[in-house]
């Protein structure tokens, strides 16, 4: 509903893998192309003040500003040094050189706006609002020998008011500002001076409001203006013009090119372009980047991110900028949100590149950084921020902060990992793409069962807006088996994250019917909500959709709305939802799919589409909510609320199954199977945006409940890029209540093993259990059965154990697995005193030879079957002379073994 925005491509990535064998990938390398710097930033001295402008020259930074002291970076070495609105340091070192200069005003506060450095390195300029240097008089604009940290006392020419921007050929200083006058010469708010005297030139360039950023083409012939003016010497050019730079004559002009309400508050030059930053005050505005082609003048591409672009600085193509974007989704990126510092681009195109340190708003008006400089070492190459920040990646660090080529220290973030398995066959195991703050392009790692060894290696792609869903299928599984996953991910520079979280899951001995048909009917996004841990959301269709949890969502939901050992997610009505992490945009047909469960007297939004992720949505439609009395409202919107209302009411604590479509035949909404109403409409808004679960904006929508977020249980969301039938609807509502397998995991609730070489030893609290025929070791497990849940049976049955990472851990002799008859306890059998061992063998564990290593046995259903709602004991018996060292219960690397995997089942 209400605005439409434009969607270009996202940065996204969809990987999924069938086979489990290792994907050969080419090596990433250290900072993914093109971007020359690592968001690792380095200690440098700070200011405590603003820092406006910055210039480099023979390996030292030149810092301008407002400040009075810079001291050391936090836990360095050194004290405070004064340092009046200006201080030279050390590219490579980030430490105070001995230049000390001190720009001062007779009246008013004094500030250093513009720095530049002339082509010979030997001379530093500086501009801004100050009377003296070191004591020398000058006005506003001054000239540094850089060999002698002294100013030249011959260049003064005397400027009326600050200067904000400054550019320097071999003979010449441009300058831009607030000035009316330079050396008694009239001149608006541009003018030019001779490099080494200061005479004022010829060149006239008037514009009639300040000048703020001033640049020259690389051919010296013309000069680029940019400021908040509208006309330059009388021509309509707000903002942006190219003067000639002998006479200051107009050669383009861009009438209409700005909008009237943003100014240029940077510009930078390389071989084919140059670039302007914009900042806008109020709506509608245009606060991003343009970059221009020299050989046309003509726009290359335009970036229209929100958020008061400062600074722009074009390196081996590359332009990086500082500013507070906090919304790029008009070019298909982030959508309004948090703040975002320092960027890069490409200088061919708007997509963000993967470069993101980043600072805080600071000091001031609350910008961030204001100012970009590069020095190159003979070792090493620097990028510079000046601003009025107080914090970069989240450490204190006031006004100065540096970034080196290398080298990349940081490692990406720790994967969010989740397994399912719907069939017997497979487990899907799927995670959300890492974030490396200097590498877009990462290598993951996937380990089964605690191997050392992966199973499966892939390369992705992602951004922090941009974190998609990678996924692995492991078809190298046995029915009614457990599987524990780790992933890794690493960068080019081959820092590595920790690993993930293990995602357990035990593979199901029978399809799981309704799963099967969501996804034999084509969702290209399915939520089952069964995590047991934020933020991540699975998805188990082929399309990788994954979801984010936002405020922390209830998890793991019982009783969920479907048969089957799937849970269900719970929401608190006022701030919790799911969105999905990929931008979109949906077809022109689609089906939404899903269950809830709630009492709520206030609605709220079940499923949408909307605009934005953490911040209410702008545009929002094709969603399903609920009325205060519990009635369903399906709407899209087509510069007019469109609707369909169902005739009876869903809040009475039951699970109800909903599902909205919309198609070439019109809209059609369906509750508990049954369609209860159609809408001749086959039109939506347009837009680039995201699925919602759980709440998202409905102002201005027919019957609007009291809340936009839904209070309650939602089970099984799906989404399909097509029209379900009326048949398929029946039938997924039908597949929901059907018997299902349920699948209980029993951990071991005591074990220890004895010893016949220590016959009168108790190993109750180690961390390892033994099994050997001679001489001889025996483990004894004991579970606690649940009953078998009403109306099934218990089909199958499993022992897992996981072996140690002891050299000589894994075994090729076969282990039996026999029930306990005698009695036993952890704390005080011995091999003296160990217990009866039944001669019947319910299980057998081969192959156990690997180290770290979970293995299994399928056990014998009708042996257990007596012992379910009580405890069971079981020994682990060898006639071979080759030890098995298993992990016990106490131990934290067991992965939850020795554990028994129930299956219950229909009769």
């Amino acid at each position: 509903m209400h605005r439409s925005r434009g969607l270009s491509a996202a940065l996204v990535l969809s990987t999924a893998a069938g086979l489990g064998l290792v994907a050969l990938s080419q090596p990433a390398t250290a900072l993914t192309p093109p971007v020359a710097f690592t968001a690792d930033d380095l200690p440098t001295w700070q200011t405590n003040g603003i820092v406006w402008a910055l210039a480099e020259a023979h390996g030292t930074v030149f810092a301008g500003g407002t400040f009075s002291q810079v001291r050391p970076p936090a836990g360095g070495s050194g004290t405070a040094q004064d340092a009046v609105n200006f201080v030279a340091l050390d590219a490579a070192t980030g430490d105070p050189t001995s230049c000390k200069l001190s720009f001062t005003v007779g009246s008013g506060t004094a500030t250093v706006r513009a720095l530049a450095v002339s082509p010979d390195k030997k001379t530093l300029y500086a501009g801004g609002y100050f009377g003296a240097v070191n004591g020398t008089q000058v006005s506003s604009l001054a000239a540094i020998d850089i060999a002698t940290c002294t100013p030249k006392a011959n260049f003064h020419p005397s400027v009326s008011a600050t200067v904000r921007a400054l550019a320097v050929t071999d003979d010449t200083v441009y300058l831009g500002g607030d000035f009316s006058s330079v050396g008694g010469s009239a001149h608006a708010r541009y003018a030019a001076v001779d490099a080494a005297g200061g005479a004022v030139k010829p060149f006239r360039a008037d514009v009639d409001e300040p000048g703020r950023a001033v640049a020259i083409t690389p051919d010296g012939k013309n000069v680029i203006l940019g400021g908040d003016f509208f006309t330059v010497n009388g021509a309509n050019s707000h903002a942006l013009a190219v003067v000639d730079a002998a006479t200051g004559d107009n050669v383009r002009t861009y009438p209409g090119f700005i909008e009237t309400n943003s100014v240029v508050k940077g510009l930078d030059t390389d071989a084919t372009g140059f670039y302007t930053g914009n900042e806008g005050t109020g709506g509608g505005v245009f606060d991003g980047r343009i970059a221009l082609d020299l050989s046309t003048l003509n726009q290359r591409w335009r970036d229209t991110c929100l958020g008061a672009t400062q600074a722009v600085k074009s390196y081996q193509d590359v332009l990086y900028s500082a500013s507070h974007a906090h919304d790029c989704s008009s070019v298909g990126e982030f959508p309004d949100g948090r703040r975002h510092h320092l960027l890069a681009e490409p200088t061919t195109g708007t997509n963000k590149l993967g470069w993101f340190p980043d600072t805080n708003d600071g000091l001031g008006e609350g910008i961030g950084p204001r100012a970009m400089a590069i020095s190159e070492t003979s070792d090493n190459k620097y990028m510079w921020v000046g601003g009025e920040f107080t914090t970069v990646n989240g450490s204190a660090a006031q006004g100065l902060t540096r970034f080196a080529a290398s080298p990349d220290t940081g490692a990406p973030t720790v994967p969010s990992v989740s397994a399912e398995s719907v069939k017997p066959t497979e487990a899907h195991v799927r995670w959300r793409a890492s974030l490396d703050t200097d590498d877009t392009k990462l290598t993951y790692k996937v380990y089964r069962n605690g191997g050392s060894t992966p199973v499966y290696t892939v390369d992705g792609d992602s951004v922090e807006w941009s974190r998609p869903q990678l996924s692995f299928t492991d078809k190298n599984v046995t029915a009614g088996s457990t599987y524990s996953y780790r992933v890794t991910a690493t960068d080019g520079a081959g820092n590595t994250s920790a690993l993930s979280a293990t995602a357990t899951v035990t593979v199901p001995t029978s399809t799981q019917k309704y799963a099967a048909k969501v996804l034999d009917d084509g969702a290209n996004l399915y939520w089952r909500y069964d995590e047991s841990a934020t933020p991540f959301v699975g998805d188990t269709s082929p399309g990788d959709q994954s979801g984010i949890h936002l405020n922390g969502p209830s998890l793991r939901q019982t009783p969920a709305a479907v048969t089957g050992p799937s849970t269900a997610i719970g929401f608190n009505g006022s701030d919790q939802i799911v969105y999905s992490n990929k931008r979109t945009t949906v077809p022109g047909q689609y089906s939404i799919e899903t269950w809830f469960k709630t009492t709520t007297v206030r609605g709220g939004k079940l499923v949408g589409f909307g605009d934005n992720t953490t911040r209410s949505s702008g545009s929002y439609d094709k969603h399903v909510y609920m009325r205060n009395d519990g009635r369903l409202v399906f709407g899209v919107w087509t510069n007019a609320a469109r609707t369909i209302t169902s005739p009876n009411s869903y809040n009475d604590n039951s699970w109800h199954h909903v599902v909205a479509t919309q198609g070439t035949s019109g809209m059609a909404l369906y509750v508990d199977g049954t369609q209860v109403g159609t809408l001749a409409e086959t039109s939506n808004q347009s837009y680039g945006g995201y699925w919602r679960v759980g709440g998202d904006n409905l102002n201005g929508w027919p019957n609007q409940p009291s809340s936009n977020y839904f209070a309650g249980q939602i089970d099984e969301t799906a989404i399909y890029p097509s029209v379900l039938s009326a048949a398929q609807v029946q039938n997924h509502y039908t597949l929901g209540s059907a018997p299902a397998d349920s699948v209980q995991t029993v951990r071991a609730s005591a074990d220890t093993y004895v010893n016949a070489g220590a016959t009168g030893t108790n190993y109750g609290t180690s961390t390892s259990l033994a099994v050997r025929g001679s001489a001889a070791y025996e483990t004894y497990l004991r579970f606690d059965l649940p009953s078998a849940p009403a109306g099934t049976v218990l089909k199958s049955a499993r022992l897992a154990v996981k072996t140690t990472t002891l050299s000589s851990a894994g075994s090729t002799d076969d282990i039996s697995v026999r029930p306990v008859t005698g009695s036993w306890t952890e704390a005080g059998t011995t091999y003296a005193s160990k217990p009866a061992v039944s001669q019947t063998v319910v299980g057998t564990l081969s192959g156990a030879t690997d180290l770290s290593t979970v293995y299994s046995a399928t056990l014998d259903s009708a042996a257990l079957t007596p012992a379910l709602g009580g405890a069971y004991d079981l020994a682990l018996t060898s006639t071979g002379t080759d030890a098995l060292w298993l992990w016990s219960r106490e131990a934290p690397a067991a992965e939850n073994t020795p554990q028994l995997v129930l299956t219950f089942g229909a009769p």
